[in-house]
């Protein structure tokens, strides 16, 4: 595409640069900070359990739960440091551009040369995740406790993953840049419409074709229990292609249940994990908080909120990619006709550095729809089942009951525990659960 006419100021350029810098930087601090204040308000709490939960959960788990937060946010330190490093090493540093003129070499075709550039930069951002994630599972996770998953299979998942992910993705990607190249200026529009059919079909193919690659999905056997949810379901008019069990104790001993599909494809999944630990009473609490979601018609607004947002972050793209201080200001020179790819991939890389600040409102939209199915939890089952749920949850995860509150805007998307139990007992008092 051809530069939009303008008034190119070096100045401009150097503005961004400065502002990119500036925002970088702020980042870096800010996650820094919420880590370090996380870690300080938890170990301030570590030796008294909250009043709330004291007589369910003993102080040696309470501690377990302290100790095991701190790890997972101590790791996060070098993660912010080698991240930041990173991009200002493939921006300003001139990594983006040493890559495109190496890839230039051996491919000459616009598209190829975008698709390979863009490869791989995300596996030398894959690769720099892989060692994070090795010693989260194999440190941590395997310190508290939690970790099941052998080497081989950590590995093969990695493998399965990036298969996957280039199976799925180069399509894709591959209509993504012939769109920006071909389309003209409304190539962000095509672009956004070729991003919501691929969203859901994912979300269709992904219960019978896509999960079944890491797991294995059996169908729910106890009769007593699955008599129960079939008539939760039926009591909220919901209708499930299936009930079934994951063998999710084959990595963790976390425990989860989740809602998965749409349309005919929906199923709810239970981890063996959680089976084996809740009462039924309490299964079906869970199960109708999770329903609440989709009564509550909270999927489908996150759905149509994510792809509004994709839609305007496609149209800022749209005008970034025609100006040249874009470009420069992140350290890549540019011709008459500017890679479409590289505009792409330096969007994506300091997107989130110019948006860190406004995950709190993320947070605080998250947490409005876990209110509201809470609500409807207390309506179709019992509040208190699904405090007793969430309990024995939080124990068994070793989730935090204290943590940093602004950390926790920042990062949780459900309340912390002392808020939402707090919330479910009120619903007890005032009359809300039946």
């Amino acid at each position: 595409m051809i530069f939009q006419e303008l008034n190119f100021s070096d100045s401009f350029m150097h503005t961004f640069t400065l502002v990119f810098i500036l925002a970088l930087i702020l980042t870096t601090l800010a996650q820094w900070w919420l880590a370090a204040r996380h870690i300080r308000h938890i170990t301030a709490h570590r030796n008294q359990v909250p009043d709330a939960f004291v007589s369910q959960i003993d102080l040696a788990a309470h501690q377990k739960a302290a100790d095991y937060t701190c790890a997972k946010a101590r790791l996060s330190f070098p993660g912010i440091l080698l991240h930041a490093g990173l991009l200002l090493v493939l921006t300003l540093g001139g990594g983006l551009e040493w890559l495109s003129g190496f890839w230039h070499t051996w491919f000459s075709d616009s598209l190829w040369h975008g698709m390979v550039l863009i490869f791989s930069v995300v596996a030398l951002l894959s690769i720099v995740e892989i060692p994070f994630s090795y010693y989260r599972t194999f440190v941590i996770e395997q310190q508290y406790g939690f970790n099941k998953m052998t080497r081989a299979m950590f590995f093969a998942d990695l493998v399965r993953k990036y298969v996957l992910g280039t199976l799925l993705g180069a399509p894709l990607l591959l209509s993504v840049l012939w769109l920006m190249e071909k389309a003209g200026d409304s190539w962000w529009l095509y672009t956004w419409l070729i991003w919501i059919g691929f969203n859901l079909f994912l979300l269709a193919v992904y219960p019978n074709w896509i999960a079944p690659l890491f797991n294995k999905f059996s169908p729910l056997e106890n009769d007593s229990l699955k008599t129960r949810i079939e008539n939760l379901l039926q009591k909220c008019g919901f209708e499930s292609s299936g009930l079934f069990v994951m063998d999710g104790s084959r990595r963790s001993s976390h425990g989860n249940a989740y809602f998965t599909g749409f349309g005919k494809t929906k199923r709810i999944v239970f981890f063996d994990t959680l089976l084996n630990r809740l009462e039924a009473e309490e299964i079906e609490a869970v199960l109708a908080h999770e329903l609440g979601h989709f009564k509550r018609h909270h999927v489908i607004k996150r759905i149509v909120l994510s792809f509004a947002v994709s839609l305007l972050f496609l149209w800022v793209l749209g005008y970034l990619m025609q100006q040249p201080w874009f470009y420069q200001g992140l350290g890549v020179q540019v011709t008459a006709v500017p890679s479409t790819a590289m505009a792409l991939l330096l969007f994506f890389l300091v997107m989130p550095v110019f948006t860190f600040l406004l995950h709190p409102l993320s947070s605080i939209y998250s947490r409005k729809h876990e209110f509201e199915a809470d609500e409807y939890a207390a309506e179709q089952a019992s509040a208190a089942d699904m405090i007793r749920a969430l309990v024995k949850l939080y124990q068994d995860n070793a989730a935090t009951l204290t943590p940093d509150p602004l950390h926790s805007a920042f990062y949780d998307s459900h309340p912390p525990a002392a808020i939402r139990v707090a919330h479910l007992k009120k619903l007890i008092t005032t009359g809300a659960e039946v």
